[in-house]
């Protein structure tokens, strides 16, 4: 339980998000219009958290998604909509300016 506790907040193992990203995986930053416009991760895609339900169009099932928002918590939980949809390969990429700097 705490090892998927972990898991799903993004504090299990190590992830190469730089590799993923080369490898063409899709960033999807959870936050708001406005938080998003005032900064994000280049070629990022924004689908707040309220709205990843009826988001998700822009993703396909078989695409390596990382998700991030301002701190992890969202980004964490827009992780666990996505795999309860059906996303096999998703991960949280926490807070979007220290993922910045992991890509």
């Amino acid at each position: 339980m705490i090892n998927a506790l972990k898991n799903m907040l993004g504090f299990g193992p190590k992830v190469d998000y730089k590799e993923l990203v080369a490898k063409g995986a899709k960033i999807v930053d959870v936050r708001t219009r406005g938080e998003y416009s005032s900064g994000h991760v280049r070629g990022s895609i924004n689908i707040p958290l309220n709205e990843l339900s009826s988001g998700v169009k822009k993703l396909k099932k078989e695409d390596v998604i990382i998700t991030c928002c301002a701190s992890g918590m969202r980004s964490a939980s827009a992780k666990a909509t996505l795999k309860s949809m059906g996303y096999a390969e998703v991960h949280n990429g926490g807070g979007w300016m220290s993922l910045n700097g992991k890509i």
